[in-house]
């Protein structure tokens, strides 16, 4: 593993938020992240919020650096027994695989302190470890991510992703974003082969993450539900 990584993983720590007070906190660095790369209009409160964040099936998760908040995600879980989703508003074609019986794992709002950036932590790939393991947890079949043009190649690179529909407006954003999908169970080994980082690593107990089991409002798609962490 580099050794650049493994120095990032002693100093981090992985929360999964609930307090109003850690979430505003996590709304004010999407604001801070969205209005330096241009992707959103000014407001005035200086929070990125909406009313998925508090939809029963989303968990948000941050990543602390050396104590100070530097990475967060949303992730909303569907299934049966919940089809909401930011994804699923732009790309309703979702829909036939959670006809058929699916889960999907929809990641949104990922944003890094730029002040990481500038630090040299290589936060990207630490941050892309939450849906990995999420995925894993939650025994996904599909994971899901709405990127712009210039971070296909990574998630095809190291995550097995591949390009499911071309871009359109994202609301609230000025970009416009592609879905992609990974078939997870499919790439699951081969991504944990090439970049074991991405799954659990025992050796860095913060790095693990307590997922909510979500009970009553997300269903694995097999026998055998995930444990609650």
């Amino acid at each position: 593993m580099n050794p650049h990584v493994i120095e990032a993983l002693q100093r981090s720590r992985y929360r999964v938020l609930t307090d109003k007070k850690d979430l505003e906190e996590v709304y004010r660095l999407r604001y801070k992240c969205y209005l330096a790369e241009e992707a959103i209009a000014e407001n005035e409160s200086g929070m990125l919020t909406d009313a998925l964040d508090e939809a029963p099936n989303c968990v948000h998760v941050a990543i602390e650096v050396d104590g100070k908040l530097q990475a967060a995600m949303r992730l909303h879980l569907m299934s049966n027994l919940s089809l909401t989703s930011p994804t699923l508003d732009v790309f309703p074609e979702l829909s036939d695989h959670l006809r058929q019986g699916r889960t999907v794992l929809d990641p949104t709002r990922f944003v890094i302190d730029p002040d990481a950036r500038k630090m040299r932590v290589p936060i990207h790939f630490l941050a892309l470890r939450i849906p990995f393991l999420a995925a894993m947890f939650y025994d996904i079949d599909l994971a899901l991510a709405s990127v712009r043009t210039e971070h296909i190649a990574f998630y095809r690179r190291y995550l097995g992703y591949e390009l499911a529909i071309k871009a359109r407006d994202y609301p609230g954003l000025k970009k416009p974003l592609h879905l992609l999908i990974a078939n997870f169970k499919e790439q699951r080994n081969a991504v944990l082969a090439r970049s074991p980082v991405f799954g659990p690593l025992d050796e860095f107990p913060h790095a693990d993450i307590a997922f909510p089991a979500l009970s009553g409002i997300y269903a694995a798609s097999k026998a055998g539900r995930p444990k609650a962490a």
